[in-house]
C-alpha cells in the first residue's frame, strides 16, 4: 500500500521539511516488510485554488485512483496511535492500494470534501497550522508502522 500525504501549500525547506523528510524515510524502512511500500507528499499551490472549493478541486485531482481517502478535520474521530495504526492495517488488509490523507490550507478543507471522505481524522479540538499537521501526520505514520511492526519506538 501507498500512503500519500495531499496538502495545501508549499512547504519551504527547513526544520519542518526535514522532519517529514526523516519521519517519511523511516516509515517506508519500516513498512516494506509490512506491505506498505512509500510515504510520499504531494502539494497543492493555494495561490492556484483561490478559494477552499478551488483547493478542494485540485485536492480531487491530485489524489491517486481509487485512494481510500482520510480528511483531517477538527470535528473528526479522535484516535490513539494503537488504534490509528489498526485502521492503516485494516486498510491495507482490505486491499486498499493508495491510502491518501488531506490537509487542508490555512481555513481548513471544504466541507464537501471532508463529507466525500471515507474518514475524518482529528488531531484534537484545538486547531494546528496545516504546515505543522504535515509534522505530526508524517510523525504519527511512522509510529503506527512502528506498533505494527512491534518495534520499541511506541511506548505507552
Amino acid at each position: 500500500m501507498r500512503l500519500h500525504i495531499v496538502a495545501v501549500g508549499r512547504l519551504r525547506s527547513g526544520p519542518e521539511a526535514d522532519l517529514i523528510g526523516d519521519y517519511r524515510r523511516r516509515a517506508e524502512r519500516t513498512g516494506r516488510p509490512l506491505g506498505i511500500s512509500s510515504v510520499s507528499v504531494i502539494e497543492i499551490d493555494e495561490r492556484k485554488g483561490g478559494s477552499k472549493s478551488g483547493e478542494a478541486a485540485l485536492l480531487e485531482k491530485a489524489l491517486p485512483k481509487g485512494a481510500t481517502v482520510v480528511a483531517l478535520d477538527e470535528r473528526g474521530k479522535l484516535l490513539s496511535s494503537p488504534d490509528f495504526a489498526n485502521r492503516i492495517a485494516g486498510w491495507r488488509d482490505t486491499g486498499s492500494q493508495d491510502l491518501a490523507f488531506l490537509i487542508g490550507g490555512a481555513d481548513g478543507l471544504d466541507q464537501d470534501l471532508v463529507a466525500r471522505a471515507d474518514f475524518k481524522l482529528s488531531f484534537g479540538k484545538m486547531v494546528w497550522p496545516h504546515m505543522l499537521v504535515r509534522v505530526m501526520l508524517s510523525e504519527q505514520v511512522y509510529r503506527a508502522v512502528s506498533i505494527l511492526a512491534g518495534a520499541p519506538y511506541h511506548r505507552v
